[in-house]
Protein backbone atom coordinates (compact mmCIF):
# COMPACT_ATOMS: atom_id res chain seq x y z
CA UNK A 1 0.00 0.00 0.00
CA UNK A 2 1.02 3.66 -0.42
CA UNK A 3 1.98 5.58 2.48
CA UNK A 4 1.12 8.97 1.59
CA UNK A 5 1.14 10.70 4.93
CA UNK A 6 4.94 8.93 5.71
CA UNK A 7 6.71 12.91 5.27
CA UNK A 8 7.29 15.67 7.37
CA UNK A 9 7.26 19.36 7.07
CA UNK A 10 10.26 21.46 8.13
CA UNK A 11 9.26 23.83 10.84
CA UNK A 12 8.37 26.56 8.74
CA UNK A 13 5.80 24.78 6.46
CA UNK A 14 4.21 23.73 9.96
CA UNK A 15 3.93 27.25 10.95
CA UNK A 16 2.45 27.94 7.84
CA UNK A 17 -0.06 25.10 7.81
CA UNK A 18 -0.88 26.23 11.11
CA UNK A 19 -1.65 29.82 10.47
CA UNK A 20 -3.69 28.68 7.35
CA UNK A 21 -5.89 26.59 9.77
CA UNK A 22 -6.11 29.68 12.44
CA UNK A 23 -6.94 31.91 9.72
CA UNK A 24 -9.85 29.89 8.65
CA UNK A 25 -11.12 29.36 11.97
CA UNK A 26 -11.26 33.02 12.59
CA UNK A 27 -12.82 33.41 8.84
CA UNK A 28 -15.53 30.66 9.27
CA UNK A 29 -16.53 32.72 12.94
CA UNK A 30 -16.98 35.96 11.49
CA UNK A 31 -19.12 34.47 8.51
CA UNK A 32 -20.74 31.96 10.86
CA UNK A 33 -21.62 34.37 13.40
CA UNK A 34 -23.59 36.11 10.79
CA UNK A 35 -26.37 33.49 10.18
CA UNK A 36 -27.06 33.41 14.16
CA UNK A 37 -30.38 35.34 14.37
CA UNK A 38 -30.57 35.81 17.63
CA UNK A 39 -27.98 37.55 20.42
CA UNK A 40 -26.39 34.87 22.02
CA UNK A 41 -23.28 35.18 24.21
CA UNK A 42 -23.00 31.84 25.87
CA UNK A 43 -22.41 30.49 21.91
CA UNK A 44 -20.02 33.35 20.86
CA UNK A 45 -17.90 33.10 24.02
CA UNK A 46 -17.87 29.08 23.64
CA UNK A 47 -16.31 29.70 19.59
CA UNK A 48 -13.90 32.62 21.50
CA UNK A 49 -12.40 29.84 23.97
CA UNK A 50 -12.05 27.47 20.85
CA UNK A 51 -9.86 30.02 19.07
CA UNK A 52 -7.87 30.75 21.80
CA UNK A 53 -7.24 26.77 22.38
CA UNK A 54 -6.35 26.48 18.64
CA UNK A 55 -4.20 29.73 18.38
CA UNK A 56 -2.18 28.87 21.58
CA UNK A 57 -1.54 25.21 20.04
CA UNK A 58 -1.25 26.39 16.39
CA UNK A 59 1.21 29.58 16.76
CA UNK A 60 3.31 27.72 19.65
CA UNK A 61 6.35 27.72 17.15
CA UNK A 62 6.53 31.26 17.57
CA UNK A 63 8.29 32.71 20.72
CA UNK A 64 5.16 33.88 23.10
CA UNK A 65 3.07 35.50 19.99
CA UNK A 66 -0.49 33.93 20.38
CA UNK A 67 -3.94 35.65 20.85
CA UNK A 68 -5.30 34.58 23.97
CA UNK A 69 -4.26 37.69 26.30
CA UNK A 70 -5.65 40.12 23.43
CA UNK A 71 -8.99 37.90 23.40
CA UNK A 72 -9.32 37.54 27.04
CA UNK A 73 -8.92 41.47 27.35
CA UNK A 74 -11.58 41.90 24.91
CA UNK A 75 -13.92 39.04 26.98
CA UNK A 76 -13.25 41.27 29.96
CA UNK A 77 -14.68 44.50 28.29
CA UNK A 78 -17.79 42.97 26.53
CA UNK A 79 -18.42 39.84 29.12
CA UNK A 80 -16.78 41.24 32.35
CA UNK A 81 -14.59 39.84 34.62
CA UNK A 82 -16.23 36.97 35.39
CA UNK A 83 -16.38 35.26 31.91
CA UNK A 84 -12.92 36.26 31.50
CA UNK A 85 -11.84 34.33 34.30
CA UNK A 86 -13.62 31.51 32.88
CA UNK A 87 -12.09 31.30 29.64
CA UNK A 88 -8.74 31.61 31.35
CA UNK A 89 -9.24 28.89 33.24
CA UNK A 90 -10.35 26.16 30.23
CA UNK A 91 -7.51 28.02 28.03
CA UNK A 92 -4.69 27.33 30.44
CA UNK A 93 -5.91 24.06 31.98
CA UNK A 94 -6.95 22.41 28.30
CA UNK A 95 -4.16 23.28 26.15
CA UNK A 96 -2.03 22.33 28.96
CA UNK A 97 -3.31 19.19 29.68
CA UNK A 98 -3.36 18.14 26.42
CA UNK A 99 -0.79 19.61 24.41
CA UNK A 100 1.62 21.71 25.91
CA UNK A 101 2.40 20.01 29.45
CA UNK A 102 0.79 20.51 32.63
CA UNK A 103 2.56 21.37 35.97
CA UNK A 104 2.23 24.18 38.83
CA UNK A 105 2.85 27.05 35.71
CA UNK A 106 -0.82 26.22 34.94
CA UNK A 107 -2.10 27.89 37.94
CA UNK A 108 0.05 30.64 37.32
CA UNK A 109 -1.24 31.33 33.67
CA UNK A 110 -4.80 31.09 34.78
CA UNK A 111 -3.94 33.80 37.49
CA UNK A 112 -2.23 36.03 34.93
CA UNK A 113 -4.87 35.67 32.24
CA UNK A 114 -7.47 36.53 34.49
CA UNK A 115 -6.19 39.38 35.72
CA UNK A 116 -5.73 40.36 32.66
CA UNK A 117 -9.01 39.93 31.90
CA UNK A 118 -10.36 41.86 34.68
CA UNK A 119 -7.80 44.77 34.00
CA UNK A 120 -9.88 44.67 30.83
CA UNK A 121 -13.32 44.47 32.89
CA UNK A 122 -12.19 47.90 35.16
CA UNK A 123 -10.59 49.73 32.46
CA UNK A 124 -13.52 48.94 29.99
CA UNK A 125 -15.02 52.42 29.56
CA UNK A 126 -11.69 53.73 28.99
CA UNK A 127 -11.31 50.86 26.02
CA UNK A 128 -14.69 51.32 24.80
CA UNK A 129 -16.05 54.40 23.67
CA UNK A 130 -19.17 55.18 22.38
CA UNK A 131 -19.57 51.23 21.42
CA UNK A 132 -15.94 51.41 19.41
CA UNK A 133 -12.19 49.92 20.45
CA UNK A 134 -10.10 52.85 21.11
CA UNK A 135 -7.30 50.51 18.94
CA UNK A 136 -4.53 52.71 20.33
CA UNK A 137 -5.37 52.58 23.92
CA UNK A 138 -6.30 48.98 23.82
CA UNK A 139 -2.64 48.43 22.19
CA UNK A 140 -0.41 49.97 24.83
CA UNK A 141 -2.34 47.95 27.51
CA UNK A 142 -2.46 44.61 25.45
CA UNK A 143 1.36 45.33 25.68
CA UNK A 144 1.57 46.12 29.33
CA UNK A 145 -0.81 43.14 29.76
CA UNK A 146 1.97 41.45 28.12
CA UNK A 147 4.68 42.25 30.66
CA UNK A 148 2.26 41.93 33.72
CA UNK A 149 0.83 37.96 32.14
CA UNK A 150 4.26 37.24 32.18
CA UNK A 151 6.11 38.66 35.54
CA UNK A 152 3.12 36.68 36.78
CA UNK A 153 4.15 33.07 35.21
CA UNK A 154 7.63 34.29 35.78
CA UNK A 155 6.22 33.56 39.28
CA UNK A 156 5.81 30.09 39.36
CA UNK A 157 10.09 29.76 39.92
CA UNK A 158 9.54 30.71 43.39
CA UNK A 159 7.88 27.56 44.27
CA UNK A 160 11.40 26.24 44.34
CA UNK A 161 13.61 29.18 43.59
CA UNK A 162 14.30 32.09 45.74
CA UNK A 163 14.13 35.85 44.56
CA UNK A 164 18.39 36.09 44.27
CA UNK A 165 17.18 33.76 41.10
CA UNK A 166 13.80 35.39 40.56
CA UNK A 167 15.43 38.82 39.13
CA UNK A 168 17.61 37.31 36.67
CA UNK A 169 15.25 35.19 35.01
CA UNK A 170 12.70 37.73 34.16
CA UNK A 171 15.77 39.70 33.00
CA UNK A 172 16.93 36.89 30.85
CA UNK A 173 12.91 36.48 29.54
CA UNK A 174 12.34 40.42 28.86
CA UNK A 175 12.95 39.50 24.99
CA UNK A 176 10.00 37.20 25.19
CA UNK A 177 7.68 39.49 26.82
CA UNK A 178 9.10 42.09 24.27
CA UNK A 179 7.71 39.32 21.73
CA UNK A 180 4.47 38.85 23.51
CA UNK A 181 3.84 42.86 23.58
CA UNK A 182 4.40 42.99 19.82
CA UNK A 183 2.45 40.19 18.97
CA UNK A 184 -0.70 41.53 21.04
CA UNK A 185 -0.25 44.74 19.40
CA UNK A 186 -0.11 42.73 16.26
CA UNK A 187 -3.63 41.10 17.36
CA UNK A 188 -5.49 44.08 18.43
CA UNK A 189 -4.76 45.87 14.99
CA UNK A 190 -6.46 42.23 13.30
CA UNK A 191 -8.74 41.25 15.58
CA UNK A 192 -10.03 43.95 17.79
CA UNK A 193 -12.42 45.23 15.83
CA UNK A 194 -13.88 42.42 13.97
CA UNK A 195 -14.14 40.22 17.48
CA UNK A 196 -15.40 43.37 19.16
CA UNK A 197 -18.03 43.61 17.06
CA UNK A 198 -19.36 40.37 17.58
CA UNK A 199 -19.04 40.15 21.03
CA UNK A 200 -21.03 43.39 21.43
CA UNK A 201 -23.80 42.13 19.00
CA UNK A 202 -23.75 39.31 21.43
CA UNK A 203 -23.79 41.19 24.93
CA UNK A 204 -27.28 39.96 26.21
CA UNK A 205 -29.22 36.97 26.04
CA UNK A 206 -32.77 36.15 24.20
CA UNK A 207 -34.27 37.51 27.63
CA UNK A 208 -32.73 40.88 27.12
CA UNK A 209 -30.15 40.07 30.41
CA UNK A 210 -26.57 41.12 30.19
CA UNK A 211 -24.43 37.88 30.37
CA UNK A 212 -22.46 39.51 32.86
CA UNK A 213 -26.01 39.62 35.01
CA UNK A 214 -26.01 35.64 34.20
CA UNK A 215 -22.62 35.00 35.23
CA UNK A 216 -23.20 36.30 38.94
CA UNK A 217 -26.45 35.24 39.15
Amino acid sequence: MYDFHNFALTPEQDLVVNIAILSSLVFAILKGEKKIQHSNPLMILALVTAFCIAGRILLQPLPNIQPVTVTIILVGIYYRSPWAIAVSGVVALSTNLVFLGHGPWTIFQFIGWSVVGIAGSVFADKLLIDGKIALNRLMIFSAVSAFAFDWIVSASILLNHDFSTFYPYLVNGLLFDVFHALGNAAFVILLANPLGEIMSRHRTTNRGRAVSQVATN
